[in-house]
């Protein structure tokens, strides 16, 4: 199968099924890990949506290296399939591959298979929509998803694919056609016995037999009931169900009393809408949950709400509870962890120990014993400011990690205001004045508060710091790398009409506060990334996630001040790839609108980075905007790159880099 390296291919055709049992296996890459490590990506392949289990987005492939790196071309560029509907505008998935072929999520839902030489499709799955009871509404299946996950046993090959509906299928590798023996003719509906309605945007994993599925309940952000998101195990060829883990504990379960009232009862989320890992080794499987209902104001759930923003160890075999660490008491301000864990082998006071690293939207950097959950550094409860909203219950204190320290700028004050030009300031603190400012951890307030103010402004906001993409890491070195932003939101609150059967307040006004004329208001960067060696807990370097945006490198009140716009970073949601020589980012997706589109952040450009110092070695501009987080394979002798892209005007498509 021939191409011509230099040509952007476009409008594949899919390959005959009948050629599906010819495709050629890859040429494997050998290398050997030290034993019980955290590999990364082995055997020239990527099995899982960060590599391996444990979410390092490593691979040892160095055929791609800082003196050749510059000479990338487009292999082949696949158009995202979508069988009906619009074209796909934002693909944020991750392909695997395995023996030469590619699995992927795509338009509405569905999941297709791909030649991994050639960017050819095998096939497309176009699931049916979820049944619905005679009179009820039929949710549409939206979304790319962010990925699938691969299981094997002997002959048999199965893709596990959440579908955005609630629903968790099993298709055979091969055919793409549902493994009529896995629940209901490969269908299993997630919803059965949490008692409401659930979707899904993220990627089971599957690990020592068990398929594991995540979901988010559906429901608002400022609602005082919901679904609770708990986590289900199923047998991965039958589908039965073998365990489920309570994110709310129920009854007389452990960490129910810490839901006060018996809140227990009624409130929900608490699951996990990002990635999960799992150590192989251990059968351990980490959950990093999110907030309980409702995000901003927890009035009518009093209490510490274990297990809410906390990461949760499970024994992926029984769904046993091993350990636990709860990074928010009582959330109010949308901190639920938005990354997966990241595991990882480090050196610490001298011993090697199996560590798993959480970042969170706050800027923190949790790092604990994977096997028994000890903090590798202490974390201390520090005394946080009090909520004055009617009704409200805050905890007195947060756990706060000694180290490493934040990379984020946290807590607001003047000190983060834009400061270009005294004048830009001065029109900044004005706008600041109409806000609360405190440190980390000072509560929303209401819109209408009697002393004046209009809300509190939160930095980080909702968005991060680290963004769903989470961390990458060296597996060697025990580096970790931490794609973040720098966006602040406004947390504000209006009392509900009396009688209303939801949260007696809820979130109000602008999300995103305005900026002194059509500017940021913060200073820069606005999107970094940080190095971090987690054997010691320093950090080693942080690098503005390239320049300025169009629309501040072009404003008329900026023009001749010498400013360096080239280090002022853009708040996009990149995705990392570690290699063994290089690590890869792109500048993040600004395709759809909120955070990752504010400030014209996004752009085409793909960027190598010397591991050691986080210099530039290389940018590469592509044919759209990087919407997903990078991969790596070795086929046939030769190193791929893949990543989704797209644009407002360009359908995604998965575009693969390859040296000439």
């Amino acid at each position: 199968m021939r191409h011509d390296l230099n040509l952007f291919l476009t409008n594949l055709s899919p390959i005959n099924s009948s050629l599906i049992g010819v495709i050629l296996i890859s040429t494997t890459f050998a290398w050997v890990a030290p034993a019980s490590a955290q590999y990364g990506a082995l055997d020239g392949e990527w099995r899982f949506y960060g590599g391996d289990g444990g979410h390092t987005q490593y691979t040892a492939l160095d055929q791609i290296d800082a003196g050749n790196v510059g000479d990338l071309e487009v292999a082949w560029r696949w158009t995202a399939a979508n069988s009906s509907g619009p074209p796909v505008l934002n693909l944020e998935s991750t392909p695997i591959m395995i023996g030469g072929v590619l699995y992927t999520t795509t338009g509405s839902s569905e999941v297709a298979a791909i030649d991994a030489e050639t960017g050819e499709m095998i096939w497309l799955f176009t699931p049916e929509p979820k049944p619905r009871p005679e009179g009820q509404r039929v949710r549409p299946l939206t979304g790319s998803g962010r990925g699938v996950s691969y299981w094997a046993d002997g002959d048999e090959e199965r893709i596990f694919h959440n579908v955005s509906d609630g629903r968790l299928l099993a298709l055979d590798a091969k055919t793409g056609r549902p493994a009529r023996e896995f629940g209901e003719n490969g269908f299993i509906d997630l919803s059965e016995g949490l008692g409401g309605e659930v979707r899904c945007i993220s990627t089971p994993i599957v690990s020592n037999g068990v398929v594991v599925a995540q979901v988010i309940p559906v429901g608002g952000a400022n609602v005082a009931q919901s679904t609770p998101g708990h986590i289900q195990g199923f047998d991965a060829r039958t589908g039965e169900r073998v365990w489920t883990f309570h994110v709310v504990p129920q009854g007389d379960e452990f960490g129910a009393d810490t839901w006060l009232e018996d809140s227990w009862e009624y409130s929900g989320n608490a699951g996990v809408w990002t990635q999960l890992t799992v150590d192989e080794e251990l059968g351990y499987l980490y959950l990093p949950t999110e907030t309980g209902t409702n995000d901003w104001y927890g009035g009518h759930r009093p209490g510490n709400n274990l297990f809410a923003e906390s990461i949760v160890a499970l024994d992926i075999r029984t769904g046993e509870r091993v350990w636990h660490y709860q990074l928010i008491h009582h959330g109010l301000w949308d901190y639920d962890n938005p990354a997966p864990p990241t595991l990882l082998d480090v050196t610490h006071d001298g011993r090697r120990i199996k560590a798993v690293a959480v970042v969170t939207k706050q800027g923190h950097t949790y790092v604990f014993d994977r096997e028994n959950g000890e903090p590798l550094w202490p974390i201390i409860e520090m005394p946080v400011p009090p909520s004055d909203v009617p009704g409200e219950w805050t905890s007195p204190t947060q756990p706060i990690p000694s180290r490493p320290a934040p990379f984020e700028p946290q807590g607001f004050s003047v000190d983060n205001l834009i400061d270009f030009t005294p004048e830009l300031r001065a029109e900044a603190m004005e706008i600041a004045a109409s806000f609360r400012m405190g440190p980390l951890y000072t509560p929303p307030s209401l819109i209408d508060d009697p002393d004046g103010t209009k809300g509190t402004l939160v930095l980080p906001g909702w968005g991060g710091g680290a963004s769903w993409p989470g961390a990458g890491v060296d597996v060697e070195q025990g580096i970790l790398f931490i794609p973040s932003l720098t966006v602040p939101i406004v947390a504000a609150l209006e009392k509900r009409a009396p009688g209303s059967t939801n949260a007696d307040y809820f979130r109000s006004g602008e999300i995103y506060p305005p900026g002194p004329r059509g500017l940021p208001l913060v200073k820069p960067p606005w999107g970094r990334v940080t190095a971090i060696n987690l054997n010691t807990g320093d950090h080693l370097w942080m690098q503005p996630m390239g320049r300025a945006p169009l629309e501040v490198r072009e404003h008329p009140d900026l023009q001749g001040l010498g400013l360096d716009f080239s280090s002022m970073g853009q708040n996009g949601r990149p995705g990392v790839l570690v290699t063994e020589t290089l690590l890869f980012m792109g500048t993040g997706g600004g395709v759809r609108g909120g955070v990752a589109s504010l400030f014209g952040a996004g752009g085409p450009i793909f960027r190598a980075y010397e591991k050691r110092t986080g210099e530039v070695i290389a940018e590469i501009t592509l044919p759209a905007n990087p919407t997903g987080s990078p991969m790596s394979y070795m086929l046939d002798g030769k190193q791929y790159i893949v990543v989704a892209a797209a644009t407002l005007d360009t359908p995604a498509e998965l575009i693969a880099l390859t040296l000439p």
